[in-house]
């Protein structure tokens, strides 16, 4: 099915969002009883208070508020996991972990048909937004790609830097074998009804070969009947 409204982030360094993206999910986020974080660091419970009050507070600054915001971690029950992503509005897909516990985190607590029928809005940042992905690479971890959400067909490189040599050649690598969109920090993709909007700066890697994303690159994207669409296909136990 197709979401009505993705946004994939790299990451906030600054803990603000800018002005181009604040603009952004003020037009979009006109519910707002619920958010609720899903973290990608299961144990780390004070980490994950934390993350998730500090990251709450990057959209109340903005005075984008919620009702009730709330992280999903091990503590949290199946049943109420499922219910608060049923219930949400807008579902943040956190980073500073590892992808695959992410995962592994939505298929224990019951939250993956939910996550994919539910209305929210859904967002994610550095590994969240991998994990957004029909095919996730976590080159930190191993260069198999192995299934994410199936909720876009864009595969992403986060935290993009081109000073940072480790990093780009690692996305070089993963360019080898699959496209990749190497995103610096403040960069967004926001998809909506099939169109794509991007804000900051994001490249496109193809074969060893990488350069600023261009209008064409968009539009080739937005043909792809996968770069919106979610599937259950791709964590089927």
């Amino acid at each position: 099915m197709r979401k009505e409204f993705l946004a994939v982030f790299s990451g906030f360094p600054d803990h603000h969002f800018s002005k181009e993206i604040t603009k952004r999910l003020r037009e979009e986020l006109t519910g707002r009883k619920s958010i609720v974080f899903i973290t990608a660091c299961p144990l780390e419970y004070a980490q994950n208070d934390d993350d998730c009050n500090g990251m709450y507070e990057m959209f109340a600054e903005q005075g984008i508020t919620f009702e009730k915001h709330c992280v999903i971690d091990k503590r949290t029950k199946p049943s109420e996991a499922k219910m608060l992503v049923e219930k949400a509005d807008c579902i943040f897909l956190m980073g500073g972990g590892v992808c695959e516990e992410q995962l592994d985190l939505i298929r224990e607590k019951d939250c993956y048909d939910a996550l994919l029928d539910c209305h929210a809005a859904i967002f994610g940042v550095s590994a969240g937004s991998m994990n957004m992905a029909r095919n996730t690479v976590d080159f930190f971890e191993s260069m198999e790609p192995f299934p994410g959400l199936g909720l876009t067909n864009i595969t992403v490189s986060c935290h993009h830097d081109p000073e940072d040599t480790w990093r780009y050649e690692q996305t070089l690598k993963m360019s080898e074998t699959r496209t990749i969109y190497a995103m610096e920090d403040m960069s967004a993709f926001f998809i909506k009804g099939g169109k794509i909007d991007i804000v900051g700066k994001i490249y496109r890697a193809d074969n060893r070969e990488l350069h600023l994303i261009t209008e064409d690159d968009i539009h080739e994207l937005e043909k792809d009947k996968d770069s919106g669409y979610s599937t259950r296909k791709s964590m089927s136990n």
